[in-house]
Formats: C-alpha cells, structure tokens, sequence
C-alpha cells in the first residue's frame, strides 16, 4: 500500500504548524565575486572546435580573464557574427554539422602552419596595421606580445615553400604550441586571430554591444585601443550548441588538450539560467524566488569548486542544472529581478542551499542523509506536499524484489551473500525517514544499509519508505513523539503503535483547524511515530522474519535535504506564503540578505 499523507482534524495541535514571526532579514551580503565562472565543456567532454553566433551583439572583443573575473582586452576585435575557436591543428569544416574537426579532407581547411613575420610589436593596432597588407594576414598574441602571420598551411614544407614563392622576407614557419588557440570566421576559414600564452592566461572572448565595436574600431584607428577591462554583463547573448548564454567565454588548452570551454556570466544572468532548468517557469512567482535564492546562494558557497578546471561550477545536477536563457520567461527572470542580491545566509556566510524534487512528507538532517551535519539542513517534517502528493507523476512510488533479485542486487555491489531471506528497516529517523536498513541471508549473515545507501540499495526515489508496510514503534516501547513541524513543536503519543487520523472534507488549510500528518507505515488511517533521539529508535512491530518478497512503498523523489520544490509549489500556491518564507521553513536558523 501507498504512503499517504492525512489530514488530523485537531484545532488544538494546529497552532503547532504555523511559521513562527516574519522571517528575519540579515544586512546585505556581498559576494566574493559577481562573475561566475561555468563550465560548460571540460575533462572528456572537452571539445576541438567551439561555435559562437552573435544573437544580441555587433561582434566580439579579444583578450583574458583577470583574477578579478573581468575581461582586459588586448585591443583585439572583430565584426563578424559566427566565428570558431579551434585548437591549433590542422581542422576542416564540416558542414553538415557546423564543426571543426580535426584532419584536412574538408573543402575549408585551417592549417596549423603559419608564415610569421620575425618582427614583435606592442600593441595590436601595430601588427594588425602589417596583417591588412596580406589577404591571409592575422595577428596572433604571443605571452604578451603581438606578431604577424600570413597563411594557412598543412605542412612545414609548404608553409617553408610559400615563403619564397611569396617573396616574404624576415620571417619563418610558426605552427604555435599545445597551448595555441585559433578564432577563425565560422564558414569560411578565414583566421582572425591566434593567443598563446601559455599556462599564465587563456583566451578570453567578449561578445559587444555595438557601441563596443565602435570605440574598439575607433581606438585601433587611433592606436590608442587596448587593455581596458569590462564586466561581463552587457546585455549580449551568444548562441553556443544549441543553447543561448549571457556573457563571455574562455577557452583553454589544459595540459595541451581540447579545448575546456568555461562561460563568464554575471552571477544574476546565471541564475537566469538556473531557474528554468530547475523548476518549471509557469510556477508560481514566489516559489521561484525561493529557487532563485537557493540558485545564487549555492554557487555564492562554491566559487572555485572546480578549481582544477579553471571554473566554480558544472552545468548538471551535480550542481546545477544551466542552459543558459532558451527556456527563460518574463515570470521566471522577474523572479530573479525580485530577488536581485538576496542570499540565503547562516551567521552571515551563504548557505549550500541544497534542493530536491520532494520529501515524501519529511526533510532530513545532513548527517542521517550524507556525512557532515550542516546546522541549518534540519529535518522537518513537510505537511504542504498533501496538497500535490496525488497530482504529482512518480510522487508514490513501490519496488519489488523477489529473494534472487535482491540477492543478485547485493552481490552486484561487491557483497559475498547467500540467498536473502529477510529486510527490514531496522533505524528510523526522528522526522519518519529510513536511517538503516538490514538484510540477512540463509546463512544468518546480516548486511545493514545505512543513509542514502539504504535508498540505492532497493532503488528507492527517496529516503522516506517502508518495507512490507510494517508499522513502527519505539525500540523501548514507550511513549513515541510526533514532530509537527520542528524540535520545539511536537505530540507526545502514550501509546507507542498508532495515532488514528481521518480526512478532512473539502478543502482545508493550515491555520483553519486541520493539520496535515504523514503516513509513514503504509496503512490508510496510522500516524507514524517518530522516537526521539538516541536509544528511542524505531522498529518495525510486526517483523517476524523471513518473507519470499520484498515491497518497498514510498513517497517522494530526491535526497531529501534542503527544500522540495514540491512543497516550495504548495506554499506558495496553496498557503500564500512568500519566497522568504518558504525558505525559513525548510532551512534552520537563516537569514535572508
């Protein structure tokens, strides 16, 4: 049987759910930075060739990323709209897919053997000046310098046999290191510039406003253009593989490798991105402020969490999901707006604000889900996922093992194990959810699953099940305690099996003399007890042994910790409550600012 989630009709208890007081604003908080930095193609996903198409600009700015997370240009631009960043190998194009790749069967070929004039200059408007008098001269930036080179080539031999057709003196054949980059216009070839400086710094590109563009021709006219730094935030977007991006991009050659592709974004366009990945756009408005709180203070508690990469974070669920702006809406960008510089804090540092789908009808505490306790990831037990609990797909969920099922499981695990014969949850958590599970085999050997093990051993969606609907008690059979909505906020039980609840008729809410209670036992009208801490664990009542199958019933899909983004949707749609608040109910001792 499924988990349910009741309503109690009892006005006396119901005062025990509602939020205590407005939440508490902390004074402003002021990031380390307000660029992020994302990877969006790294490790062995890291490309040879990159894409990029002006969709609001006139063009693009070439330079570095300064400590600071600006952009310093090196004078560098261009006009054109779709341009290419490649490794420096000899690529063609591949028009059937819009990519360079490595090799030279292609129509279009870039070759990675240049004619480089032996002359350094120190400003690009200089060498650029010497590059326009070849049809297939460019300026590449080399640790801080600026030279000329003239051709394309797929051999040193030709590339040496061009200078003396050509009659180019004071020069030799370049074809750069492992750590050169080369921009070229996207369907043509045409190289526009090249950057090689080494392990110090990697090839920035800034996507411009026209005005941009035009001081950057103005000032390379004038010999004046150079060095100047900007905020990535300029309102240009730039479709990169599929998906459209605010900001810059910076393109780096690790260890002489493919090309790390890392996106330099203002920390609220990045949240922009976030938001529609995360949570469904046509939600309600304060349930996506609250989301978009959780987004900025999550990567505001993780710059640099990839260091090893050059960036914070990745672009999937092991951080964040981010697509950059295709599925954003004016709803889900006005709740960033909202928001803007509003961050989760615990004594005034951001919090990792970690989310999940939903609970089942219980949070957790950190440390009975992973390893560490974090002080304001409490367990609280979530009376607003009634609400949705029916109308949500996958909200229930029921597995079964048959004994050589489960079996195989173990031993695919590493697991020495005869054939299983029994499970049980043997530890719940004060707030309802499974803490260990314990099987045992023919042979009497017991194997106990504790954390979020216990949920990946019988692919469970969330922590919050039972196995074979057995009712729970408290290990010393005593009086048990119900947790309402917090520590402070309880029922104590003298009997320890059962709290009979019933359903309320119509439509009711918190405050208006119902409150909701979860079924943790499977049973249609049973109130789970929730021990207390310490030696009050619960236990299965009724389990006696051995049993042919296994079913585990449940609710909820995620880890558990943090805010469901289910119950975020409820309060918000169906309880009134504000961004602000939804976070101070499922984060302990928070303050927002």
């Amino acid at each position: 049987m499924k988990l349910r989630i009741k309503k109690l009709i009892a006005a006396a208890a119901a005062a025990v759910l509602l939020l205590s007081g407005m939440p508490v604003t902390a004074s402003a908080y002021t990031p380390s930075y307000t660029t992020v930095k994302i990877g969006l193609y790294y490790g062995s996903n890291a490309k040879v060739s990159a894409n990029l198409q002006n969709a609001v600009g006139a063009g693009y700015l070439f330079g570095y990323y300064n400590a600071n997370r600006k952009f310093v240009s090196v004078g560098a631009y261009t006009t054109t709209a779709q341009i290419s960043v490649l490794k420096d190998y000899t690529m063609y194009y591949d028009g059937s897919n819009n990519t360079y790749e490595v090799g030279s069967s292609g129509s279009i070929v870039v070759g990675c053997y240049h004619i480089q004039l032996n002359s350094a200059y120190s400003n690009y408007n200089a060498a650029k000046t010497v590059a326009d008098q070849y049809a297939d001269g460019f300026v590449k930036f080399y640790n801080s310098k600026f030279y000329v080179c003239i051709g394309s080539y797929t051999s040193y031999s030709a590339a040496s046999s061009a200078i003396s057709s050509r009659g180019i003196g004071s020069c030799d054949v370049n074809s750069g290191t492992s750590y050169t980059v080369t921009v070229v216009e996207t369907k043509t070839g045409k190289i526009l510039f090249e950057y090689d400086c080494g392990t110090s710094s990697s090839l920035g590109i800034l996507p411009a406003t026209p005005a941009m563009i035009s001081t950057a021709k103005t000032a390379a006219a004038n010999g004046t253009y150079g060095s100047q730094n900007y905020a990535v935030s300029n309102g240009c977007t730039t479709w990169f593989r599929g998906y459209k991006y605010y900001g810059g991009f910076q393109y780096t050659r690790l260890n002489g490798g493919d090309l790390t592709v890392v996106n330099f974004v203002d920390i609220e366009d990045y949240v922009k991105g976030v938001i529609p990945y995360e949570m469904s756009p046509s939600w309600p408005l304060e349930a996506l402020k609250a989301q978009a709180v959780c987004a900025r203070s999550y990567v505001a508690s993780h710059y640099n969490a990839h260091s090893s990469s050059g960036f914070d974070l990745c672009t999937t669920e092991d951080c964040q999901v981010y697509y950059g702006t295709n599925s954003a809406t004016t709803t889900s960008d006005s709740a960033v707006t909202g928001t803007k510089g509003k961050y989760l804090l615990y004594n005034g540092s951001p919090c990792e604000a970690y989310f999940a789908s939903s609970d089942g009808g219980a949070t957790e505490n950190s440390e009975n889900v992973w390893v560490a306790a974090v002080p304001y990831i409490r367990g609280v037990i979530d009376p607003y996922e009634a609400d949705i609990a029916d109308s949500v797909s996958g909200y229930y969920f029921t597995i079964t093992f048959s004994q050589s099922e489960i079996t195989s499981r173990l031993q695919s695990w590493g697991y020495s194990c005869g054939t299983i014969v029994s499970m049980h949850v043997s530890t719940y958590t004060p707030t309802g959810n499974v803490y260990a599970l314990t099987l045992k085999d023919a042979n009497g050997k017991t194997f106990t699953f504790e954390k979020e093990d216990a949920k990946f051993i019988v692919r469970a969606s969330s922590l919050h099940f039972t196995v074979n609907n057995e009712p729970i008690k408290t290990a010393a059979g005593g009086s048990a305690t119900v947790y309402v909505n917090d520590a402070s906020s309880q029922l104590t039980i003298t009997d320890p099996t059962k709290v009979y609840a019933q359903g309320s008729s119509g439509s009711s809410v918190l405050g208006s003399g119902s409150i909701y209670v979860i079924d943790g036992t499977g049973a249609k009208t049973t109130l789970p007890m929730s021990g207390t801490t310490g030696s009050t664990s619960l236990i299965p009542t009724n389990y006696t042994g051995n049993a042919s199958s296994f079913v585990i019933n449940g609710s909820g899909n995620g880890h558990n910790l943090g805010m469901s983004q289910w119950g975020a949707y409820s309060m918000a749609k169906y309880h009134s409550k504000t961004y602000d608040e939804i976070l101070k109910f499922y984060y302990t001792g928070v303050t927002i600012g």
